[in-house]
């Protein structure tokens, strides 16, 4: 088993030369990523190291809506809770599914630096019920953490990953058995559920001599008439209409909303392109995700919020924002409260008392 520092090192082991997706020996987009180059990857890292605007990270304890296992157990089918980030728990058929799972401090190799969590999730890793099965989008730190699916790997039953993805799993020491690689447009039947693999636009790696030795995706998840589907992380592409087209229309998308930025366009989807892929796919709600719970851009936190939000309305397009913790019923959802904005507020208010205060 791989520490992870030897990861850092590791070197890119690409297999699965069969697929459409795999050029020489790597993983690739549809339409060729532009090349950065190391310059313009060190600029980068540089603005974000030493320029990073005010906001990024909460001023206030942001409402976080506890969950037991007791409420999960006594949810009914079809209910999803947000758990933060791209950390989502659906109950479907009476079953479990985590996708992207991530309860670490920090989306990072390490657990003393990197970008570290706004809020706890809403239920302890531990006080979570056995899950039925776990759905991975990529390989990195803020969508797959180690520790998190060592000890779910214990309890779960499947790990449904992009190809190359479950190699990584079986290395921390995920029974091989339990571990499901699809490609692009591949899907896999469980307890009457299909879950498909479909294209994203981005890239994967956890280390520095890995760059796309494992694939990324998104997926669809189908249970009867009810139809989800969920980003991962993805830049705009015109894939989005394809899978509309083939697998839509969908009950709810679960898009990429945050850690956007003109410096890397390419990877993650500004808030007006969320809103025309959810319009590409064909979608009825919209749901924000990858925001709220880490910082990972140039951005206020409350950015991606505000924004999608403005362009539903513009759009006329149903919005549902529920606060980690709360219970969005995917067969009927429901819009949520601007949560975001108390927490702002509740922090303003604060400010306030405590120059009142000092002036007495």
């Amino acid at each position: 088993m791989t520490s992870p520092l030897t990861t850092l090192f590791r070197r890119s082991t690409a297999k699965y030369p069969q697929s459409p997706q795999r050029r020489g020996d790597q993983f690739h987009n549809p339409v060729p990523r532009p090349a950065g180059g190391f310059a313009k990857g060190l600029r980068i890292a540089w603005n974000v190291i030493f320029h990073k605007p005010a906001g990024t990270v909460p001023n206030t304890t942001l409402p976080v809506q506890a969950l037991s296992r007791a409420q999960l157990e006594a949810a009914p089918d079809r209910s999803l809770f947000r758990l933060g980030h791209s950390t989502l728990l659906l109950k479907l058929r009476g079953g479990y599914w985590l996708t992207d799972p991530v309860f670490a401090e920090r989306a990072s190799p390490f657990q003393w630096m990197g970008p570290k969590r706004f809020h706890q999730p809403p239920i302890a890793l531990e006080e979570l019920p056995p899950i039925r099965g776990v759905i991975l989008s990529h390989d990195h730190y803020d969508h797959l953490d180690r520790a998190t699916v060592q000890y779910l790997a214990q309890t779960t039953e499947i790990f449904l990953t992009p190809l190359g993805v479950g190699d990584r799993l079986v290395e921390w020491g995920v029974d091989a058995a339990k571990v499901r690689q699809l490609d692009w447009w591949q899907s896999v039947d469980v307890d009457g559920l299909r879950f498909t693999a479909t294209p994203a636009q981005h890239f994967s790696g956890r280390g520095l001599c890995d760059s796309n030795s494992t694939l990324w995706a998104s997926w669809v998840i189908v249970d009867d008439n009810l139809r989800v589907f969920f980003s991962g992380d993805t830049g705009y592409f015109d894939g989005f209409k394809t899978i509309g087209e083939r697998l839509g229309p969908f009950n709810v998308t679960l898009l990429e909303t945050g850690a956007y930025d003109p410096q890397w366009p390419y990877v993650h989807m500004q808030p007006t392109q969320t809103m025309q892929a959810h319009v590409d796919l064909q979608g009825q709600w919209l749901m924000p995700i990858h925001n709220g719970t880490i910082d990972l851009a140039m951005h206020r936190w409350q950015d991606p919020f505000e924004q999608i939000t403005a362009l539903s309305m513009q759009r006329d397009v149903a919005l549902a924002t529920p606060r980690m913790g709360e219970r969005l019923d995917l067969a009927a959802p429901h819009t949520g409260e601007r949560w975001w904005r108390k927490a702002e507020a509740a922090h303003v208010a604060d400010d306030e008392l405590e120059v009142a205060l000092s002036l007495k």
